[in-house]
């Protein structure tokens, strides 16, 4: 069976998971083999799909659940909480 982890983390740059941003992190967790998801409230988005994320619609300031669940799930989780939590590295 698939190890789950979960965090929640805070959107912290500017213009919130706008598309360079979320394109940024569809790419980071398209080199995971685990499942990657981002809920917002009742909302959930594929992490890996930039569009997906885009539909979110999260702003600065929004906290998000990031879900993990797959072989490499807390790697994944590490990864994808580290880039938010950074900013997406925007300056």
């Amino acid at each position: 069976m698939a190890t789950k982890y979960s965090a929640e983390v805070t959107i912290i740059n500017q213009l919130g998971l706008h598309a360079r941003p979320a394109a940024k992190l569809a790419q980071l967790c398209q080199q995971f083999s685990s499942r990657i998801e981002l809920r917002l409230q009742e909302r959930t988005a594929d992490a890996s799909s930039v569009l997906a994320l885009l539909m979110l619609a999260s702003g600065k300031g929004k906290s998000v659940e990031v879900i993990a669940e797959g072989d490499d799930a807390e790697a994944a989780l590490k990864a994808v909480v580290q880039l938010i939590a950074s900013g997406f590295e925007e300056s």
